[in-house]
């Protein structure tokens, strides 16, 4: 990223909370070609895709993955769940609270055993892989998971956010099913409206699933495995826009991993479900989309790396410039950045 000091200013609320709509959200335009950028709003998304153009979504919904916890010595913590494991076991990370927020917590053995609120259990098995932050853990829930977290548990939040906000302000309009730690919130601007303006223009919109994990990664931690599908329609549409001549335009990071987990070197896209530990970096090199739409990340995020991948480094370092010095707000509720070719 550019050497150049950012000024991060931090959406601290949804926008809703500020007295817009979701759609109002200020957007970036950045294009690769010509480094050219243009200040938009969400809602003006259509006026710069085409017909024949295709939008990709990703219709994970979110869970309120944080649960209330105490340690075996009665401290209290907060159990994040990040991604539901075959088996029946789970990968989750332990904070605990600081104020209005959490920090990471690793001071557990394996082998103990937390009280989660309600009633339930979580048992710790081991580390996962090298990481220090994520455990393998068995969970013993009272009720089925669904109605055990809309009882007791709540988005996961961070400390740039002041409080907590119900899970409906985590959610895409698009989302269908439940499975992801946190929000997938590049498409969290997107109304029923603007679906239906796009559609009208002529641009498809077509769906995929990758249940997201945590995001509080340590600076250097790769991305972990998340469970993903791409539909054999979706994978069809793609692989017809672009012989057609049209763009794929992913709707966030998520989309991007998940298509570029099942797309040869030709970029032709291939139905698929399963775990993906792919990694987008510039010298991979990205296939299977031609734009994306996503929110600001901090400059040593790994997400930045699939940014540069598709959008080049000349421009993400002058977008990123110039979101600095126009004041844009970054994180889940914040201002969103389209790349185009």
């Amino acid at each position: 990223m550019t050497a150049l000091p950012l000024l991060i200013r931090e959406a601290t609320e949804p926008p809703e909370a500020r007295g817009i709509t979701r759609d109002a959200v200020r957007m970036m335009v950045a294009y690769r070609e010509s480094l050219r950028l243009v200040h938009a709003h969400a809602h003006d998304l259509p006026q710069f895709l085409d017909e024949g153009d295709l939008v990709v979504v990703n219709t994970s919904g979110t869970l309120a993955a944080a649960v209330d916890a105490l340690g075996d010595d009665g401290n209290p913590l907060v159990v994040h769940l990040s991604q539901r494991l075959p088996a029946g076991v789970w990968l989750i990370e332990l904070r605990r609270p600081n104020g209005r927020a959490t920090v990471p917590w690793s001071d557990e053995p394996p082998g103990r055993t937390l009280r989660l609120v309600g009633g339930g259990t979580a048992q710790l098995a081991t580390r996962f892989e090298s990481s220090t932050r994520l455990w393998v853990a068995t969970l013993d829930l009272p009720k089925p998971l669904l109605t055990y977290l809309a009882l007791h548990g709540r988005p996961i939040r961070y400390g740039y956010v002041t409080r907590d906000w119900p899970l409906d302000m985590y959610q895409n309009v698009y989302a269908r099913e439940p499975g992801s730690a946190e929000m997938p919130s590049a498409g969290r601007p997107f109304t029923a409206e603007l679906v239906t303006r796009l559609v009208a223009k002529g641009v498809g919109v077509t769906p995929l699933v990758l249940h997201t994990g945590v995001s509080s990664l340590e600076a250097n931690e790769r991305p972990y495995p998340e469970w993903y599908r791409v539909p054999p329609p979706t994978a069809t549409r793609i692989n017809q826009t672009r012989r057609s001549g049209g763009r794929v335009i992913a709707i966030g990071t998520t989309v991007v991993r998940a298509l570029e987990t099942v797309a040869d070197r030709r970029g032709v896209v291939h139905a698929g479900e399963g775990w993906t530990d792919v990694v987008v970096t510039p010298e991979r090199g990205a296939f299977a989309v031609d734009g994306l739409l996503t929110g600001w990340h901090e400059p040593e995020a790994s997400h930045l790396q699939m940014l540069e991948a598709i959008a080049g480094r000349n421009l993400l370092d002058k977008a990123y410039e110039e979101a600095s010095e126009q004041q844009y707000l970054w994180h889940e509720f914040g201002d969103v950045n389209l790349l185009l070719p």
